[in-house]
C-alpha cells in the first residue's frame, strides 16, 4: 500500500489536491511523534489560515480505520500512526510478491534518460579519479531503469585532440607492434608519458602534423589511432564488467566532428557569435557569465563547442526527458556557459539538463599520487580491496568455500560502496581499512547481514519449516521499526533518482541492516515461542533480506551467500 497516497485520500483540505498533500508527506525524524507527518505551513496562504489551525482541524476531521491508528496535530505538523499489524501485513505481502522487483515502479513509463558518465581517455588508463563518475553513473542508470524510465548510458569517449598526435610521434620514434600490443593501455600510456618528458618543439610540430593527418582522414595515422581505442576499450571493459558498468553508446568527441558546423552556423545565424581578440565567442556577461568560447582564433573547436552539439544530436536521436551529465564539481562553470547557450538558442528543452556534480576521491595520504608521482590506477585499487577482502575472510571464516568469488563482490563491493556512501558532492578520502570494517557503515557490513539472514533461512528450510505467507503476529518494537524500514524503500529509491543521489540507498541500506541486527539479536527466530511466531520471524527475516539485497543491486554491489 501506498501510505502517502492513503492518508492524502482521507484528507480534505481546501484548494489543495490529494496528490499536493501526498508529495508533502514525510516521514518525521523522531518515531515517537508519528509514521508519518504533514507539514501545513505552505498550505497557509490557500487556506488562509494559520498552520497550527489547520493541522488542528485536519486532525480533527481525519476518519478513523484500521489502517491508521492514531491522528494528532503538534506545532503546525500533522502526525499519523500507522496501525503496527496492518503495516507488517502489507509490507511482509508486498516484498513477498514483488520480489526482486520490490521497489522498482512504473512512474518513468514513456520517458528517457541519457545519463553521460566515466567519459575515459583513449591511450590512458583508468586511474581513481574516475571512480565517482563511473559508479555514480552506473548507480542512476540501475536507479532510473527500475523506476520503468528508458536509459541510455553514454561513455562521452575523450577521443579527440593533439594528444593523438603526441602518441602517433611517440609510437613511430620509440614503439614496436608486438610490445605495445601485448603491454595494453600501460604500454600506451608509458610512450605518451615519455613524449611529454622529452618532447622538443619541432616533436611538438610533428605532433600537432600527426593530429591533422588523423583529422583529414589519413589511413596510417587513423589506423594507428583505432588500435590505440581498441586496446583502450579492451582494458576498459575488464574494469567495467568487475564493476557491474554497461553503457548504450560510446559515441565520444570526435564523433561530434561534423556535428559542430551545423551549430555553429546556428550560432552565427542567430547573431550570437561574437568576435574578441580572433576567437569566436557567445556573450554571457549579461548571465553573470564568463564568456563561452566557441572557436580558438586558429578555428580549432573546444569542449563546450563539442558538447553543444552532443546535447542537440542526444535531443534528435532519443528525445530525453532528462539529460545528466556525471561530472566533477570543477566543470560547473562549463556546464552552465553550455546549458546557457542553449537556452538562448531557443532550445527549450535546455531546461532538461542536468549537471550531477560530485567531489574528487582520494587516498588517505591525502594525494592522488604515489610517491613516484604516477597516477593511482583504479584497477590496482580494486585488486588491493579485493585481496584484503580475501585475507580479512580467510581469518574470519578458514572453511568458507568459494573464497575468491566471495572477496571478489565484497572487495569491488567496498570500492563501490566507499565512492557512494556520502552525499556525491563531497569530496571523498579513501581508506581499505574503514571500507573493509564488518561493523561499520560499509557495504562489507550489509552483505554480512543479508548473509547472517540467509543463514537463518536455510537452517529453517533445511529443517521443512515454511514462511511464504505466514500469519503476521504483532510487531514488538525492535520488529516494528525494521517492518516501518522496510515499508520506506520503494520511496527511498524515487528519492535516490529525484535528487540524483545514490548515497541515499547507501545509507537506507547500513540503517536497514542495524534495524535487522537489532531484531535478530532481540527477537527469538527459530527459538520463538509458537511455530506461527516463529513463520511470520522468518518472513520478516526473508523480506529484509529481499529489500536489502535490491538495494545492494541498485548500486552494482553483489550479495553472497555466505561469509
Amino acid at each position: 500500500m501506498d501510505y502517502k497516497a492513503y492518508i492524502a485520500k482521507h484528507i480534505n483540505a481546501e484548494g489543495i489536491s490529494a496528490e499536493e498533500i501526498a508529495g508533502a508527506i514525510a516521514v518525521p525524524p523522531d518515531p515517537a511523534l508519528g509514521d508519518y507527518a504533514l507539514p501545513c505551513f505552505k498550505f497557509a496562504k490557500t487556506m488562509r489560515k494559520s498552520p497550527v489551525k489547520i493541522a488542528e482541524e485536519l486532525a480533527a476531521a481525519y476518519p478513523t480505520d484500521g489502517v491508521v491508528e492514531s491522528v494528532g496535530a503538534l506545532n503546525g505538523y500533522l502526525n499519523f500512526k500507522i496501525a503496527k499489524s496492518g503495516l507488517a501485513e502489507e509490507t511482509i505481502r508486498r516484498i513477498e510478491e514483488e520480489g526482486s522487483k520490490y521497489g522498482s515502479s512504473d512512474m518513468g513509463m514513456g520517458k528517457t534518460v541519457c545519463i553521460d558518465y566515466s567519459s575515459v581517455n583513449i591511450a590512458k588508463p583508468f586511474h581513481i579519479g574516475h571512480l565517482s563518475t563511473t559508479v555514480l553513473g552506473g548507480a542512476l542508470y540501475r536507479i532510473f531503469k527500475a523506476l520503468g524510465y528508458k536509459v541510455v548510458g553514454i561513455n562521452h569517449l575523450g577521443d579527440y585532440g593533439t594528444q593523438f598526435g603526441k602518441l602517433i610521434s611517440a609510437y613511430k620514434r620509440w614503439g614496436d607492434r608486438e610490445t605495445v600490443q601485448k603491454g595494453g593501455i600501460h604500454a600506451v600510456n608509458d610512450l605518451y608519458v615519455r613524449f611529454n618528458n622529452e618532447a622538443d618543439e619541432a616533436m611538438e610540430r610533428e605532433a600537432r602534423e600527426y593530429f591533422r593527418l588523423i583529422e583529414s582522414g589519413d589511413p596510417e595515422a587513423n589506423a594507428l589511432f583505432e588500435w590505440f581505442k581498441e586496446l583502450t576499450l579492451e582494458y576498459v571493459k575488464t574494469i567495467y564488467d568487475r564493476l557491474h558498468i554497461t553503457f548504450d553508446s560510446y559515441a565520444g568527441e570526435r564523433f561530434y566532428t561534423d556535428k559542430m558546423a551545423p551549430v555553429i552556423e546556428e550560432l552565427r545565424q542567430k547573431g550570437m557569435l561574437v568576435e574578441s581578440q580572433g576567437a569566436q565567442i557567445v556573450d554571457l556577461e549579461p548571465y553573470g557569465m564568463p564568456p563561452c568560447l566557441i572557436l580558438r582564433s586558429d578555428g580549432a573547436s573546444l569542449y563546450a563547442t563539442r558538447d553543444l552539439a552532443a546535447a542537440i544530436y542526444r535531443k534528435e536521436t532519443y528525445d530525453f526527458d532528462k539529460c545528466l551529465y556525471v561530472v566533477a564539481y570543477q566543470q560547473n562553470l562549463h556546464f552552465k556557459q553550455v546549458f546557457k547557450v542553449l537556452e538562448l538558442m531557443g532550445k527549450e528543452w535546455a531546461k532538461d539538463l542536468v549537471h550531477v556534480a560530485y567531489g574528487m576521491v582520494s587516498l588517505e595520504d591525502g594525494a592522488m599520487s604515489t610517491r613516484k608521482g604516477q597516477v593511482v590506477w583504479l584497477e590496482d585499487v580494486i585488486r588491493r580491496c579485493v585481496e584484503k577482502a580475501y585475507a580479512v575472510i580467510s581469518e574470519k571464516n578458514p572453511a568458507l568455500e568459494n573464497k575468491e568469488e566471495v572477496a571478489e563482490k565484497v572487495g569491488v563491493g567496498a570500492v563501490i560502496f566507499g565512492a557512494l556512501y556520502n552525499n556525491k558532492i563531497k569530496d571523498i578520502v579513501f581508506s581499505y581499512d574503514k571500507a573493509l570494517n564488518f561493523d561499520g557503515e560499509t557495504s562489507v557490513y550489509v552483505q554480512y547481514t543479508c548473509a547472517r539472514a540467509r543463514s537463518v533461512l536455510n537452517r529453517a528450510e533445511e529443517s521443512g519449516i515454511g514462511y511464504r505467507g505466514a500469519k503476521i503476529a504483532e510487531p514488538n518494537a525492535s520488529e516494528s521499526e525494521l517492518i516501518k524500514a522496510l515499508a520506506e524503500y520503494p520511496d527511498v529509491v524515487k528519492g535516490a533518482a529525484e535528487n540524483y543521489e545514490p548515497s541515499m540507498i547507501a545509507r537506507y541500506a547500513v540503517g536497514t541492516a542495524q534495524k535487522f541486527n537489532k531484531f535478530y539479536i532481540e527477537s527469538k527466530i527459530m527459538q520463538a515461542e509458537t511455530d506461527d511466531l516463529r513463520a511470520y520471524r522468518l518472513a520478516l527475516t526473508d523480506a529484509a533480506l529481499i529489500t536489502l539485497k535490491n538495494a545492494l543491486g541498485l548500486l552494482g554491489i553483489g550479495v553472497p551467500e555466505k561469509m
